[in-house]
């Protein structure tokens, strides 16, 4: 049995772990003064980021076509794939989960698409553990009970420097009911099984970084974690240096990408973990 393995670009795995472990990577899309972009191509995250508050129209975020997504399962079956185990952030969040289940309907049992109920790393580590647990050979019922384990415990959790990115997204209605009362306050929020839950708000970006640490060290002892920003490596580096992590697994430090950040805004910082339990 050969089971291959789709996720998307808002997953945030770089691209040499996706090359190592034969992650195929559809594209979510940007559009952005006009033109729209596959994410990752035609302009880089660090523009992207530069250029968001200086916008005239707020840029905006499309899921992958059905047609995207039949011809990247199309073409692994085609190679040589049994299987093929498909992972996305949260339905209610994007239109990305949809999409690919369109698509994996004209395939039969041979494509299975997961909710991850996460975005960023929180999915990427899930595609990341299918990924190790394929190479190991695993069964797809053994694949299919490690992926389930891994959503059940990872952790996203992110400080903003503004609600404005999150409120304009349109998909969190505590954040636009809350748009006066967080003036000059930044949010700090975490995504739990595609629910996007305001966690705590603080008037500085010092105590918001003691915050995430403080939630951090509650998650005990830890399999992965990815110290994620959004064109703020300084402070990112900074955060995982103060950290010291002692993991089986090196951390990563990753600046989000742009159809993620869109709704989020520049200069953000979050962390992304998977307990042990």
């Amino acid at each position: 049995m050969k089971i291959s393995l789709v996720t998307d670009s808002t997953a945030d795995i770089p691209e040499e772990l996706c090359l190592q472990h034969g992650i195929a990577v559809v594209p979510a899309i940007l559009n952005l003064g006009g033109k729209s972009y596959e994410d990752g191509k035609g302009i880089s995250r660090e523009e992207f980021y530069q250029r968001l508050p200086k916008l005239s129209e707020p840029s905006t975020t499309s899921a992958p076509s059905v047609g995207s997504f039949h011809e990247c399962y199309q073409r692994l079956l085609i190679a040589g794939a049994s299987h093929i185990l498909s992972i996305h952030p949260p339905d209610r969040l994007s239109g990305i989960f949809n999409a690919a289940r369109l698509a994996a309907e004209q395939f039969g049992q041979r494509v299975c698409v997961l909710d991850s109920g996460q975005l960023s790393l929180g999915l990427g580590f899930q595609v990341l553990a299918a990924a190790e647990a394929i190479g190991r050979g695993v069964t797809l019922e053994e694949l299919l009970g490690l992926v389930e384990s891994v959503k059940g415990r990872v952790r996203v959790v992110a400080l903003l420097d503004t609600l404005e990115y999150l409120r304009r997204s349109g998909r969190v209605s505590w954040a636009k009911a809350m748009v006066g009362e967080l003036f000059n306050i930044r949010p700090m929020i975490e995504l739990r099984f595609g629910i996007i839950e305001r966690m705590a708000q603080v008037r500085t970006r010092s105590q918001g970084i003691l915050r995430l640490t403080e939630a951090l060290n509650s998650w005990g002892p830890l399999e992965r974690l990815a110290i994620l920003h959004t064109n703020a490596e300084s402070a990112a580096r900074q955060l995982l240096a103060d950290l010291k992590p002692k993991l089986p697994i090196p951390p990563m430090v990753v600046n989000v990408t742009t159809v993620i950040g869109t709704h989020t805004g520049p200069n953000g910082l979050g962390v992304a973990a998977v307990p042990i339990s």
